[in-house]
């Protein structure tokens, strides 16, 4: 590459997790706090941290060749940008997290009818707004820099639009979901006219085929264990694995060694199957990536 890829990291509750997750896909990136450029083990990658409410504004200018934010802060922006991968993963679940309408427990609020007139307080300003009137209701947006669900609780506002991923926070101050305006992850996203550079295209789809090769290895195990010849073919039928298994016969044995990978989610339940089903000397490993 002739240039270096000017490549955003998100600022926030997400840097640690961008940051871990860069790590298992092969790159070191080390913060400083008192830079906004942290070090990066690739001569050819610049980074820079960036809020990522910010982010996709800076990669639409071209401050910066490429990064990572959530697909509402593109929306709230209204950037165009080149997605060029899903990612989904936080700081607290792999799973996308969602935009919600939340009121008091206790309000007659119950459908986005009835906020006509009301105030929502939010972060999520301009997608908000333009929510609302696409369904031609009135009502006031304001912004909110933090502690939304307690703008409602103090009555500064009627209801408050906020990101949730279990739910907790909202329920401990006494709200419930009435709507769901949007679900969201984090994506890796390029600038228009940087897509188009042979160069920096390829190292940005590198980055992204070893993202999502280390998000898979995470959802997996490698599972390795020696199976009698005889209790081969109820043992294999019960594998759930991406392809067929790998299948190798022992040294001077009736024993043969099979190993799969499956979901980290099943593998509790399938370990205590397999040994009813004769299988023997069962390893479970993690995998650092799939691809």
């Amino acid at each position: 590459m002739s240039q270096k890829l000017k490549l955003g990291i998100p600022k926030g509750s997400l840097q640690e997790a961008t940051i871990s997750l860069f790590k298992r896909s092969g790159w070191n990136i080390s913060v400083n706090s008192r830079s906004y450029f942290p070090e990066i083990n690739d001569a050819f990658i610049q980074c820079a941290i960036c809020r990522a409410q910010e982010m996709s504004r800076y990669v639409e200018n071209g401050t910066l060749d490429a990064g990572l934010t959530g697909k509402d802060w593109i929306a709230e922006n209204n950037s165009k940008v080149h997605v060029v991968a899903d990612l989904v993963y936080s700081k607290v679940s792999a799973r996308p997290a969602r935009w919600v309408l939340a009121v008091p427990y206790d309000s007659k609020i119950c459908r986005l009818e009835d906020l006509a007139g009301k105030k929502i307080a939010t972060e999520l300003v301009e997608y908000t707004r333009r929510y609302f009137a696409e369904r031609n209701i009135e009502v006031f947006i304001e912004f909110s820099w933090g502690a939304t669900e307690a703008k409602v609780v103090s009555g500064l506002a009627d209801a408050i639009v906020e990101v949730t991923e279990t739910e907790s926070t909202i329920k401990a101050h006494g709200l419930r979901i009435i709507h769901e305006l949007m679900q969201t992850n984090t994506q890796l996203i390029a600038n228009q006219a940087v897509w188009e550079n042979d160069d920096k295209r390829k190292k940005i789809e590198q980055i992204a085929l070893l993202l999502r090769g280390a998000l898979l290895g995470e959802k997996m195990v490698g599972l390795k264990m020696n199976v009698p010849e005889e209790r081969m073919e109820e043992v294999v039928a019960m594998l759930p694995s991406l392809k067929a298994p790998t299948v190798a016969p022992l040294y001077r044995s009736n024993f043969f060694s099979v190993e799969i990978m499956v979901s980290r989610e099943i593998v509790r339940d399938l370990i205590p199957q397999l040994l009813t089903h004769g299988a023997e000397g069962i390893i479970e490993y993690p995998l650092n990536k799939v691809v």
